[in-house]
Parts: structure tokens; C-alpha cells; sequence
């Protein structure tokens, strides 16, 4: 059981960019247990693209959130090496891809636990961030929430309360410090929009790529006007126009290659025209839990050493 309280007028005025590192043949719409078998033998292409994000961000000056999957950690250490040296935010997206609403509360603490000590080693940095594949923590799966508290994550970012009614959505215009039996942890929940009374996506991902920039401009704009952050998330794979197509349903082809050649342009524009920060220097409330528990941690260190 799980209540929450919410947490408005602690921001730092800047929104949230984050990025979801998986590979290309990882996404959910093309999963099949015959593909899972195959991973380590399909063509990996996550490191390169990663590395071509950080270039953009560093000419935009920019730090982001880096959710990233622990089963691309091992296998691309220096990656996450080279995410942490150029300042970015190091998080959590899980260890196999594996949706919360697939697993077991045990297999589930077993995955979280898993990537944040995969990560944590690599980077020499507290983990304090989750985001769960495809948005997959849902009504049946609160439990996830005391989890992650009990793991040791500071806050969650899998809410995305997209093609829901609106009467049941909660504003997603605020951080929700949700407390659960575990303990207390955050929620930054990403945005939609109200259309005819249906929440549609807004956040990024596939619909940065569906809307024109213009469309996804307006909606970062309107958020400003009522002081509040546009939480955005993208996949590396998303500015890679060339990696293998793989077979799947008509839908799902769509969904992962319309526009891509797109992509990388109208970031360049989102990061001109706008001002981003990652998840923990973003929210005040984030921040300070954050700083005073890596202070702790080193503190702890320091005594012990």
C-alpha cells in the first residue's frame, strides 16, 4: 500500500532530458524469447550512438540523465565510464529489459538490485534513479514502489499515464514523494497532454518523432508558461537511421523507424531552444535528498578508510 503527497514550486526552472540506453533489438515491441536468445549475437550499436549523444550534448553545454540498462553496462563499461567523467546523471533501466509487469516481486528486487551495483561500480557514483522498461510500473504492480525505496533508490520515472482517461490521472505537472512500507521515494512522472478527455504522449520517445518539432516546441512552452518542467526521454537508437531492421508487426515497424532520420536535427533544436538539466539537479526536493546522501556515503568512507 502506497500513498503520496505532492511536491510543487521546488524547481530549478530548468526541464529534465533523459535517455534510455538500450540497444536497438531490445525495445519491447519487437520482444520474443527467440530474440532474447540472440542478443549477444545481433549487431550492438548502443555504444556508438551514445557516444555521438554525448557530442551533442556537449556542444549544447548540457547535462542529462542517463538510464542505463545494466546488461549494456557490462558489456560497454568505458561507456558508462565516459557518461559519469563528462558529468551526466548515471540511473537505473534495470539489468534485462524485462517488463515489471512480467515479473516476480522476487525477480524484480533481484534485476533493480542487479543494475544499480553493475552501474554503481562502474561509474563511483550512488545510483539514485530508475526508470522501468517501457513505462511497466503500473496499478498492479505498485508493489515495485517499496521495492525500489528497499534497493535504495532515491526516486522512480516509469509513470506515463499516456491514452489513460483524464479523470484518472493525477497532474503530472509535480514531483509525488510516494511512501510505501519500504520507505519514502519520489515519482517524476513524464508529461501528456489532454485531448477530448484522453491523455496523449508528449514526453518524447516515438511521438517526438510522429509530432513535428513544432508541436513538441509548443508543449515545452506551455509548460513554461505555468512554471513548470517538461520531462523528456529519447533512445539512443533514435538518432541512428542505419541499424538493421528487424522483422515484427506492421505496427511495431512503424512505431521504431518513422522518421529517425529526423531525429538527430530536431534534437540539436530542442537543446537550442530550451534549458535542461538531469533528474537529480532538476528538482529541489531530488537534489537535496541526493546531496545529503552522497555526503553521507562519503563521510562513511572516510571513516572507514
Amino acid at each position: 500500500m502506497a500513498s503520496s503527497q505532492q511536491h510543487q514550486g521546488m524547481m530549478t526552472g530548468r526541464h529534465v532530458l533523459s535517455f534510455d540506453v538500450e540497444e536497438h533489438f531490445q525495445v519491447s515491441a519487437f520482444w520474443s524469447d527467440a530474440r532474447r536468445q540472440q542478443w549477444d549475437r545481433l549487431e550492438s550499436r548502443v555504444e556508438h550512438n551514445t557516444f555521438r549523444l554525448i557530442e551533442l550534448l556537449a556542444q549544447a553545454g548540457t547535462k542529462a540523465t542517463f538510464f542505463v540498462l545494466g546488461w549494456v553496462a557490462e558489456r560497454h563499461p568505458e561507456l558508462v565510464k565516459a557518461l559519469a567523467k563528462q558529468g551526466h546523471e548515471i540511473a537505473s533501466h534495470g539489468y534485462g529489459h524485462e517488463l515489471v509487469t512480467h515479473q516476480t516481486e522476487g525477480e524484480f528486487r533481484e534485476d533493480v538490485r542487479r543494475a544499480k551495483h553493475i552501474l554503481e561500480d562502474l561509474s563511483g557514483r550512488k545510483v539514485f534513479g530508475y526508470r522501468a522498461p517501457s513505462f511497466s510500473i503500473t496499478e498492479q504492480t505498485s508493489w515495485a514502489f517499496a521495492i525500489l525505496a528497499e534497493e535504495g533508490y532515491l526516486y522512480d520515472s516509469s509513470i506515463y499515464a499516456r491514452l489513460q482517461r483524464s479523470e484518472k490521472v493525477r497532474s503530472p505537472r509535480s514531483v509525488r514523494e510516494i511512501i510505501t512500507t519500504g520507505g519514502n521515494i519520489f515519482e517524476v512522472a513524464l508529461p501528456t497532454a489532454n485531448l477530448w478527455g484522453i491523455q496523449i504522449p508528449i514526453a518524447g520517445g516515438g511521438y517526438f518523432r510522429l509530432f513535428p518539432y513544432s508541436a513538441s516546441r509548443m508543449f515545452l512552452k506551455q509548460f513554461e508558461k505555468t512554471g513548470t518542467q517538461f520531462v523528456m526521454y529519447l533512445h539512443p537508437w533514435e538518432i541512428d537511421p542505419d541499424q538493421p531492421r528487424m522483422d515484427g508487426p506492421l505496427i511495431s515497424q512503424v512505431r521504431h523507424y518513422l522518421n529517425l532520420t529526423r531525429t538527430e536535427r530536431r534534437l540539436q533544436s530542442l537543446l537550442r531552444d530550451f534549458s535542461f538539466a538531469p533528474v537529480v539537479d532538476a528538482f529541489q526536493p531530488i537534489r537535496e535528498m541526493a546531496q545529503m546522501l552522497a555526503q553521507g556515503s562519503t563521510t562513511q568512507c572516510a571513516a572507514s578508510s
